[in-house]
């Protein structure tokens, strides 16, 4: 099958989860199809990173990706029935792209990879299925409640702008694919496909339970350009962590837990809250792989995520027990207490920790079902078959 993937980022290199998503969805679909990727390039991105992505494509078409946060996209949203993030992404130049590729050459099916790309695709005839990593406008509100009172409002409105086009977008396509059930219920549509996140088990090996750790290292990782990932580590700082060490007092004794916060984009106000138990690592060279097996526990308090998040699908390939919210949960079929601990209270996610430095029992239980867990749902072989078979039947 001859299929045109058109995407709002260029897959490449595998930092974010996104690019993680569908790097691995082409990978392994290129296999047994044609894939023709357009796609949206930052600055920051090489010309190194299209040849790569061009390794698993017949070929890569790509446009810049405009400044999203710029005076003209803010002034053009207010006065336009499309939200900031639409117009963030509108391109003449990828339209004209997609127009051009779909005259030159014929396709059967065309794959849209977040629907704020939508538009830039002309009339077609073909079949369209459309990918969503997240129901946007609920991510967005989420944002929205977390943001500065005076700017509610504003935010607000922009989120009720979201939700008509993302919801006219889902009409429109001939498929929809959801990352989790739970957000195929919120959906309700009336056939919505799901097609999860996954990893690499093989890139994410399993830490055995004879390796000794220098340290008890509670982690939390992410690129802190997201306002969810900053919300997160001021929530373990300021509300979590405190409660942590003073549980060590009231027992009498020495904290065994250092806290560790790593990342791209850490903002330097962060600094002001390192102590002798809490370290930011603002320079950390090592794969993902290894941040993780020098990590006991990942704490991820996560409170505007939408999706099912790679920290944890990562953790628990590697043998890193986690504990998270409600919503960093979501979306994983991943059961409390059996794969994972989680809880909204942050006294609750205290105690889940402390717990799990002692408790070496359930330290093993959680950590050995999680693993068993991602090698059963989310092996990345398995997703790209089900993404097959939508294409297929909008045929």
């Amino acid at each position: 099958m001859r299929v045109l993937v058109v995407s709002s980022f260029l897959p490449f290199p595998l930092t974010s989860g996104g690019n993680i998503r569908l790097y691995n969805l082409i990978k392994h679909l290129s296999k047994r199809h044609r894939i023709t990727l357009i796609c949206e390039k930052r600055d920051n991105q090489t010309q190194e990173d299209v040849l790569e992505v061009e390794k698993i494509c017949e070929k890569v078409l790509w446009v810049r990706r405009k400044r999203q946060w710029s005076v003209r996209n803010i002034l053009k949203t207010g006065f336009s029935l499309n939200p900031f993030l639409i117009t963030g992404h509108t391109s003449e130049e990828m339209r004209l792209a997609i127009a051009d590729e779909l005259v030159r050459n014929p396709y059967e099916l065309i794959h849209v990879e977040t629907f704020y790309v939508f538009q830039n695709l002309p009339k077609v005839k073909i079949p369209v299925v459309l990918v969503e990593h997240n129901i946007e406008y609920l991510v967005y509100g989420r944002f929205a409640k977390l943001a500065n009172p005076l700017l509610r409002p504003l935010l607000y409105l922009d989120v009720a702008k979201l939700k008509k086009k993302e919801k006219a977008a889902w009409q429109l396509a001939d498929r929809v694919v959801a990352v989790s059930n739970t957000e195929k219920r919120l959906m309700k549509l009336p056939e919505v496909s799901v097609v999860p996140n996954g990893v690499d088990t093989n890139e994410f090996p399993f830490r055995d339970f004879s390796e000794v750790l220098r340290e008890k290292r509670v982690l939390f990782i992410g690129d802190y350009k997201w306002m969810q990932n900053r919300d997160a580590v001021e929530l373990i700082i300021k509300e979590i962590w405190p409660q942590i060490t003073d549980k060590f007092k009231e027992e009498g004794k020495e904290p065994e837990l250092k806290l560790w916060i790593v990342g791209k984009n850490m903002p330097g106000y962060f600094r002001r809250f390192e102590d002798k138990s809490i370290f930011f690592d603002f320079n950390n060279k090592d794969e993902t792989p290894r941040i993780y097996r020098n990590a006991y526990i990942l704490l991820a308090p996560l409170r505007a995520a939408g999706g099912t998040s790679y920290k944890i699908l990562e953790s628990f390939a590697s043998g890193t027990a986690v504990v998270t919210t409600g919503l960093g949960a979501e979306g994983l079929e991943a059961k409390n207490g059996l794969h994972l601990l989680y809880s909204d209270s942050a006294s609750e996610l205290a105690d889940y920790v402390y717990n799990l430095t002692f408790d070496h029992s359930l330290y093993k239980k959680i950590t050995l079902n999680a693993r068993k867990f991602v090698e059963s749902h989310y092996n990345w072989e398995v997703i790209a078959s089900k993404l097959e078979e939508v294409y297929l039947s909008c045929l």
